[in-house]
């Protein structure tokens, strides 16, 4: 006769599995983040003189939007990591509790 396996156990495991996921989707947007900067930074530096093309402007306009989105949703994804990592912290102090019965 085989054990079942607790339910617990199987909630620990989906809930490991998606901080992982949330943390591979925070290092991305984190790297589109820099990338966006670092291009930022050269598009800045490409305006001769200090007067910038319109269309130039427009564009580091849009990368300044696309980077404050970026990283409102960095700092929203720490947070559901933060909680999604204290959840498994919780769930393992309580699979250790009830492992010491």
């Amino acid at each position: 006769m085989s054990e079942r396996e607790r339910p617990d156990a199987a909630a620990f495991r989906e809930l490991e599995s998606l901080v992982r996921s949330l943390g591979d989707e925070l290092a991305s947007m984190r790297r589109r983040a820099l990338l966006a900067e670092a291009r930022l930074k050269e598009l800045e530096s490409a305006g001769s003189g200090g007067a910038v093309q319109p269309k130039l402007a427009d564009r580091i306009s849009r990368l300044e939007r696309e980077n404050a989105r970026l990283r409102d949703r960095l700092d929203r994804a720490k947070e559901r990591s933060k909680v999604m990592l204290d959840r498994v912290h919780f769930l393992r102090q309580q699979v250790e509790t009830r492992g010491d019965r």
